[in-house]
């Protein structure tokens, strides 16, 4: 429960109230500005206030209110009617914020020494690397942004606004302090109000409260003593809540920042949010790094200095290797495959807050999710009937509409044909505070299914023939809801007063002393109530939601009529996403509010509960300890009964186990658990904006099956990004090796400097960048997440690296010895050295594909970025080679066809060398697999 102090909060206003009225007597130009600042109050101040008191320090007019210029005015004081999603950073801060990651600052210090040294190549290259790797992330990040503020829907576009004595429709962000606003049912509030007319008005607060009952408003001051115990207010109207049924206006008394969601926001923005695994890979990565530089230059220097060489040159190549080893492109390469992901994600309807979020679900292993609106459709729909006289009826068709029927032994009825399955509807759509127009449902779901059903029956105009006086909304404590009803002047009719009740069967059943039986009334027996309950649960095991009827002449003489069973379908494609979760080793808990039965059926019904799995309720949430819950927390597949209190306890007994936890949320408070979570996803179309703050991605649509897609995407990009870590390294490691053994050997340098540049831009160029954005596997999302604590370098991929390195080093130090047989360093010498190892690189970047399939069954072709890469380096060699200019600067000459053809087969070799290792890891692991007991765990 999210409670909001906010004492400190009203002791300014107050203060600032009394400054007002000290000032009344000075310039009109003074008094206006500090009247105008006033001109809003926090909750507190206006529910101790009568509304119209309120109205007078606002200096409005409820019937007319406010003048156009006023508003005006007022606009400009406070502001736009706009909740910003966090407070807006200048640009240049957000571009240095870029250069805070430890990569970063690695080679801004190698570029620093670079130029001390004198290797101005090298610094430029360098320097140019970062200026990339910030750039795009810096560009990706704000459009990342910028996404996420079209996305907010919280504000709704327009409200019913009184000006100049007219009401209009207009945009809800031009609302100001003093406004008057009309709300009507199905309508968003559109800023913090104080109510003064309030006709049956409820309004749905959950986000707030996490109560599921719609909170009933009235306009009676509050008692000061009482408000700072209470977190919302009878009287105010609250922004981004939704009234549920009745009408009402009030005058705004907050907008934007100023309303309550306000202080909300605050209490977010000091939580801390977790590092991703891609932060701490590639943290873990740039220590790895620096330290195995600072050896190299270790030992390059001790080893000049038992040669007698120079100690400034031997220091020389010692910086010269340390930088080579640092590969510039990965942090380009990183950014560009999340950034693709990102994009890939916004057209499967998410959007993802930071670029690392998206991989962070490739290592989620367990998901909890809530059930309504996304694992099912949030589209409820009465499909079964029993009245108390023991007809059962079905019911088809689904949606808010009146397409289907209500059968019953197979013959469709409608009308009065069946007397007990009419008194049913009558009461359903009776006591209903829910409207339907034009196939949407302005009102709580259960409600629109109850009405829809009347449709079907062709009894939706029932409500029309009562007097609606009084009401007692349904509320968690009493579970149920009646309405005091007058029945219109009929021909020959009195003044008939009824009751209609509905809400949970044990609790109207016990409320009744009689029951409808063939149209005449009887004693309600205790074995009469076991007949009930025992068909109810039998709903309640088919994944049904039970909602008992009665009506009577007054609360004490209520006759039980019967219950219909509600059923919240599944989304399309939840069940096989599941399935695939499952298969994948991601383990599900489902969090609902629903009873332990409906719970447990439905779950059944989507494959989340296996036999052997267990039930926890909230209860029992609260009850136990973190330690004890993450004890038995493995063998829980649905809490029932679960409010968004206990969302956080949970994520919290998750992590204690070593689980990466992904937690789904709408409330406001589900914020904290949202940010608690490794990665928190909110929802785009019910989510507030407090828990789309607190997410690192939101679903547009709501639906589970996008999480599916992010989960693909996520292992997709790390496998990516593995694989240019692969041919990053293995290039680095093989130039380096190539420099160092020439100098062990005292052969001389078999690259110039430019040679080693153009070798450089070749390893962070094109190629490498290509292989970031290979096309996502499909047997990707068949893996298991990866384990957060796995290294970036894993032995299978230093494996890989060696090989390929040890073979680029044993050619190009072949070819080098070949050519120099005359012991005469040449042009062609270098050139024929310099080309074998371009191509080479190309021949692993090849191999680098795919670290486990062969490139024959990922197909050549897959990846155009990558032909075109490859294409364009070659063209590039080739320009170096024959371009006379070029010629002279990197000290080549031209070669013959048949040098070229021998270079092509020679360096050929990395890459069927990789294919036959391939081909017998393959045989390999299916053997293994076969081999391999079942022993995952089904929960």
């Amino acid at each position: 429960m999210v409670s909001v102090d906010n004492s400190h909060t009203v002791d300014l206003h107050l203060r600032q109230s009394h400054t007002v009225d000290k000032s009344e007597n000075q310039s009109s130009d003074n008094g206006e500005t500090q009247v105008s600042k006033m001109q809003f109050f926090t909750a507190l101040k206006a529910a101790t206030l009568t509304s119209d008191e309120a109205i007078e320090r606002l200096q409005a007019s409820p019937h007319e209110g406010l003048a156009t210029q006023e508003a005006e005015r007022r606009l400009k004081v406070h502001g736009h009617n706009e909740f910003e999603i966090a407070k807006e950073e200048p640009l240049w801060k957000k571009y240095l914020d870029q250069f805070k990651d430890p990569l970063i600052m690695l080679l801004l210090a190698s570029a620093v020494v670079s130029i001390v040294m004198g290797q101005f190549d090298d610094a430029i290259s360098i320097t140019a690397a970062i200026t990339i790797v910030v750039t795009v992330a810096f560009v990706q990040e704000y459009r990342s942004e910028k996404s996420l503020e079209k996305l907010s829907k919280l504000v709704p576009p327009t409200c019913h606004c009184v000006r100049d004595g007219k009401l209009f429709d207009f945009l809800a962000r031009n609302l100001v302090p003093g406004d008057t606003v009309h709300l009507n049912v199905g309508d968003r509030v559109p800023a913090d109000m104080r109510l003064f007319e309030a006709t049956d008005l409820a309004i749905d607060e959950s986000s707030f409260t996490g109560e599921t009952k719609s909170s009933s408003k009235n306009i009676q001051r509050e008692d000061p003593s009482n408000g700072r115990k209470r977190a919302t207010f009878r009287n105010i109207a609250y922004m981004g809540t939704l009234v549920r049924c009745g009408h009402g206006k009030g005058v705004v008394i907050g907008t934007g920042e100023n309303s309550q969601f306000g202080d909300v926001f605050k209490m977010m923005q000091a939580e801390e949010a977790p590092k991703t695994p891609l932060q701490k890979s590639m943290g873990q990565l740039g220590t790895q790094l620096s330290f195995y530089s600072f050896c190299i230059i270790g030992c390059i220097m001790f080893l000049g200095w038992i040669q007698n060489r120079k100690l400034l040159d031997m220091f020389t190549i010692g910086v010269s290797l340390a930088v080579a080893a640092i590969p510039e492109g990965l942090p380009i390469v990183v950014t560009v495959t999340l950034a693709l992901g990102v994009m890939r994600m916004a057209t499967r309807n998410a959007i993802v807050k930071k670029l690392p979020c998206v991989e962070t679900l490739g290592c989620v292993n367990v998901i909890c999710s809530d059930k309504t609106g996304t694992l099912t459709k949030n589209e409820m729909t009465v499909i079964s009937m029993y009245t108390s006289d023991g007809i059962r009826a079905e019911v088809t068709g689904v949606g808010y509409n009146g397409s289907g029927y209500v059968t019953v032994d197979k013959e469709v009825i409608s009308g009065y044909q069946n007397p007990s399955i009419a008194r049913i509807i009558e009461v359903g759509c009776v006591c209903n505070n829910a409207r339907i127009r034009d196939g949407l449902l302005y009102g709580q779901p259960t409600e629109g299914a109850l009405l829809a059903v009347s449709m079907k029956m062709g009894l939706d105009h029932l409500r029309g023939n009562y007097i609606h006086l009084s009401e007692q909304p349904f509320s968690s404590d009493t579970k149920w809801m009646s309405v005091h009803c007058k029945a219109k002047q009929r021909q020959g009719s009195g003044d008939e007063h009824i009751v209609f009740v509905k809400g949970a069967l044990e609790k109207i059943l016990g409320m009744c002393k009689y029951y409808n039986n063939w149209g005449t009334e009887e004693p309600l027996t205790q074995k009469q109530c076991g007949l009930y309950i025992e068909e109810a649960w039998q709903m309640g095991t088919a994944g049904l939601r039970v909602i008992a009827m009665a009506v009577g002449r007054s609360m004490d003489s209520l006759s039980f009529t019967g219950f219909v069973g509600i059923l919240d379908p599944p989304r399309p494609g939840v069940t096989e996403s599941i399935d695939t979760l499952y298969g994948s080793q991601v383990a599900l808990k489902m969090v609902t509010g629903d009873s332990k039965e409906t719970a447990i059926a439905i779950a059944s019904r989507l494959g989340i509960y296996a036999q052997g799995s267990r039930a926890l309720s909230g209860e029992d949430v609260e009850d136990l300890d973190i330690m004890k819950l993450s004890g038995i927390i493995h063998q829980v597949s649905v809490f029932y009964r679960a409010s968004p209190r206990h969302k956080l306890k949970i994520v919290k007994a998750l992590q204690a186990n070593g689980l990466v936890v992904g937690m789904t949320g709408d409330g406001v408070n589900d914020a904290v658990a949202l940010k608690t979570a490794d990665i928190g996803i909110a929802m785009g179309k019910t989510g507030t904006d407090v828990s789309k703050e607190a997410a690192d991605m939101i679903l547009v649509n709501d639906d589970f099956v996008t999480i599916m897609a992010a989960i693909e995407e996520g292992k997709a990009i790390f496998y990516n990004i593995k694989n240019f870590v692969r041919f990053q390294l293995s290039t680095s490691i093989a130039a380096l090796s190539l420099i160092a053994l020439s100098t062990l050997l005292q052969f001389p340098n078999p690259l110039n400097a430019m040679q080693i540049l153009w070798i450089n831009i070749i390893m962070d160029g094109p190629p490498a960048q290509s292989l970031g954005v290979e096309p996502v596997d499909k047997d990707v999302i068949r893996q298991p997440p990866r384990r957060v604590k796995d290294p970036m370098i894993t032995r299978p991929l230093i494996i890989n690296v060696i090989m390929s390195a040890c073979i680029i080093v044993c050619g190009t130090l072949w070819v080098f010895w070949r050519e120099m047989q005359d012991n005469i360093i040449t042009p062609r010498d270098t050139t024929m050295t310099f080309t074998c190892f371009v191509f080479f690189d190309m021949f692993n970047a090849l191999s680098s594909r795919s670290q486990t399939k062969s490139i024959f069954s990922i197909g050549f072709f897959t990846n155009r970025m990558f032909l075109y890469a490859v294409g364009g380096s070659i063209m590039g060699q080739m320009m170096v080679i024959y371009f006379p200019p070029l010629q002279r600067v990197f000290q080549t000459e031209a070669l013959s066809i048949f040098d070229l053809i021998f270079l092509i087969m020679l360096t050929s070799s990395v890459f069927v060398v990789s294919e036959i290792k391939k081909l017998v890891q393959r045989k390999l692991d299916r053997r293994y697999a076969l081999n391999m007991p079942y022993d995952f765990e089904y929960v």
